[in-house]
């Protein structure tokens, strides 16, 4: 049977927000959120807490799930993220690995489990989670999904995908046979999108943002 891991990022050193992983949500820091959340969603085989900082083993080993402290220089500014999930994939055998952001703590658990079961039933070898914009937009001052020459209402536009990288899924194999081969293997095979509701694509880098998630959740409550 094939294996599929949750792998949850938490790189202690961030700069606009400090230590925005243990940042509090209505009194539970975003690394727990990510982690209960995985739990919830009852669709993995194991689920992984991945730092260079053994704060966050603590964290794991409390709420039950594995730690893999990937090495201190993939955990500095420099380090991307195509190589820390390189290095976590080299370590673990699967098939398809989810990689959870905790700092997109509005992604509901239903999307987490309806993220992961159409990745794995389906054909794509990378699964992004998207916004979709159904509005005018340009780049570089070109349209990109309408034209000048006429006036469309917005419903008639098709709608762009902006990537939210809540949550993202890879196949294993074909990850790493990229990354052997010199390419880039975040987006190396078949891509797919899944869109997710705009408030769960919400990503918390600065304290604005948190203070944002804090009004949203309220919102979703009621």
């Amino acid at each position: 049977m094939s294996k599929t891991i949750a792998m949850i990022p938490a790189r202690m050193g961030s700069q606009r927000l400090k230590k925005k992983n243990l940042c509090e949500l209505e009194g539970v820091p975003l690394i727990t959120r990510a982690i209960r959340k995985c739990k919830e969603a009852n669709c993995f085989d194991e689920i992984w807490v991945n730092s260079e900082n053994v704060e966050f083993k603590a964290i794991a080993e409390q709420e039950g799930v594995n730690f893999h402290k990937r090495p201190e220089a993939l955990g500095d500014n420099n380090a991307t993220s195509e190589q820390f999930v390189a290095e976590f994939l080299q370590s673990h055998e699967c098939e398809y690995l989810l990689q959870v952001h905790s700092i997109a703590p509005l992604l509901s658990t239903s999307e987490v489990e309806s993220f992961t079961k159409e990745f794995v039933a389906s054909e794509a070898d990378v699964f992004l989670s998207c916004i979709e914009d159904q509005i005018e937009v340009s780049y570089q001052n070109v349209p990109v999904n309408f034209t000048f020459n006429e006036k469309t209402n917005s419903q008639d536009l098709k709608p762009l995908q902006r990537i939210t990288w809540s949550i993202t899924g890879w196949k294993r194999e074909t990850y790493l046979q990229a990354i052997a081969d010199g390419k880039c293997a975040t987006y190396t095979g078949n891509v797919m999108f899944f869109a997710v509701d705009p408030i769960s694509g919400h990503v918390i880098k600065t304290q604005q943002d948190l203070d944002i998630a804090e009004a949203l959740l309220k919102v979703l409550k009621k």
